[in-house]
């Protein structure tokens, strides 16, 4: 007869210290650790009281996340390396030589006037320039925009300098052209 190993347990839960409002704090119990962008958030189960049937009062306990180090402190002799943790995934390679990318899409700041010839400015969306609540436009929209009479590219974010290729071809200014 073979017998298969049973599933481990999962861990159970460590104590760590709350930091609750009005300067109060409690211990409760950690069930989980995870990683986001902006530092880490810890699953605790704080003590609490719930009512159960017959008019009685019982012991229960209330589930949150919260931030840490705000909002958490170690408990003198614990170890906290066995709580399930959850990590950001790692960038990829080309992330991360790349780096941080700007949001994509282009918008069009209208310029006063009237008339088909009005023109205006393509920015990128992120654009310190760019105007707000109007519409994002996909590239194959900017292009056709930015080939309207009046209309240009914004050189400060950068639209000039990407946009201008696709519009009068790559080739153009290489092996000495102009």
């Amino acid at each position: 007869m073979s017998t298969s190993p049973s599933p481990a347990p999962d861990p159970a839960p460590v104590p760590i210290r709350v930091l609750l409002p009005g300067d109060q704090e409690v211990v409760a119990r950690l069930w989980a650790k995870r990683q986001v962008l902006d530092g880490w958030l810890y699953e605790v189960g704080l003590p609490a009281y719930r009512n159960g049937p017959g008019g009685s009062v019982e012991p229960a306990e209330y589930r949150v996340w919260v931030r840490a180090p705000q909002h958490v402190r170690p408990v003198d002799g614990v170890s906290y390396d066995d709580v399930p943790t959850e990590y950001l995934p790692k960038p990829s390679l080309v992330d991360q030589v790349l780096g941080p990318r700007r949001p994509s899409g282009w918008v069009l700041a209208k310029a006063g006037g009237r008339g088909p010839a009005r023109g205006g400015v393509v920015h990128a969306v992120d654009c310190d320039e760019a105007p707000t609540g109007v519409p994002v436009l996909t590239v194959e929209r900017a292009l056709d925009v930015a080939q309207q009479p009046g209309v240009r590219l914004c050189s400060l974010c950068g639209a000039a300098a990407e946009l201008d290729p696709v519009l009068k071809g790559f080739d153009r200014g290489f092996d000495g052209e102009d």
